[in-house]
């Protein structure tokens, strides 16, 4: 299976996933550039999945849906899913042989989905390279929650989420590990990426591990940081609720 972003509108980007001639995609925000590409490649769509219902992740969906005719697969909140999935089923494409399980991750929003299979998760917005997603719908223990199931995949999982946040999202990781010699090459590294134009995910969950402030809410740094802006204590929720609102504020 070959996996590739397909950029759209500011920051986002659309995964396409490709064997044996056939195509799915995950959140769709634009549909003109995933045709496109589609063409490009000689690819038949044969699903689209989607993660949740905002519509930089599901704009596109009506104009491919009426193009190739595939089933849809989200929350059932999303106008435009056909085969309405939770948390526990699985995905199975029978056509170009893929399979996902499927894994709700509320914080984000309230509907929000993960799609795990193949050694990729597809997670939206929940969990970003070096960062998570802003909790317009959600509470702090439920993305905490979200993210704990997600860090406890295997490290070699590949993470494709939707957006290209990568950059400043590390800015802020150093700001609460300064001294993170991880961080600081994985911070090169990207750098280096964006300078020629070239994206910075899929990454992998091991790296998050390592470098992600908001999966390290039991690094004693990560701590520290975290009591300064208004943790409580040294719980895992308190530790992830400050950085959360840290950064939400954070300007680098």
């Amino acid at each position: 299976m070959a996996i590739l972003p397909v950029p759209i509108l500011k920051d986002n980007y659309v995964w396409l996933l490709h064997q044996h001639g056939l195509a799915v995609v995950v959140d769709p925000g634009e549909a003109a550039p995933v045709a496109a590409r589609l063409a490009q490649l000689n690819l038949r769509l044969a699903a689209i999945l989607i993660t949740h219902h905002h519509g930089d992740h599901t704009g596109g969906l009506a104009g491919l849906r009426a193009a190739f005719g595939c089933p849809v697969f989200g929350p059932p909140t999303v106008t435009g899913v056909d085969r309405p999935v939770a948390e526990g089923d699985r995905v199975a494409l029978d056509d170009i042989q893929l399979r996902f399980d499927v894994m709700a991750v509320p914080g984000h929003t309230l509907d929000h989905l993960a799609y795990f299979g193949h050694g990729a998760l597809f997670c939206g917005d929940t969990l970003f390279a070096c960062g998570c997603g802003r909790l317009f719908e959600g509470s702090p223990a439920q993305m905490q929650a979200s993210l704990a199931r997600l860090a406890a995949l295997p490290g070699d999982t590949l993470l494709c989420c939707t957006h290209e946040y990568t950059l400043a999202n590390e800015r802020f990781a150093r700001a609460v590990e300064p001294h993170n010699a991880a961080l600081l090459a994985r911070m090169e590294h990207d750098e280096a990426c964006r300078s020629r134009g070239e994206p910075t995910l899929p990454g992998n969950l091991a790296c998050e591990a390592a470098t992600n402030p908001f999966l390290r809410w039991s690094e004693p740094a990560v701590i520290a940081a975290a009591r300064l802006h208004g943790a409580l204590d040294d719980s895992p929720r308190q530790v992830f609720t400050a950085l959360r609102r840290w950064k939400d504020d954070f300007r680098a």
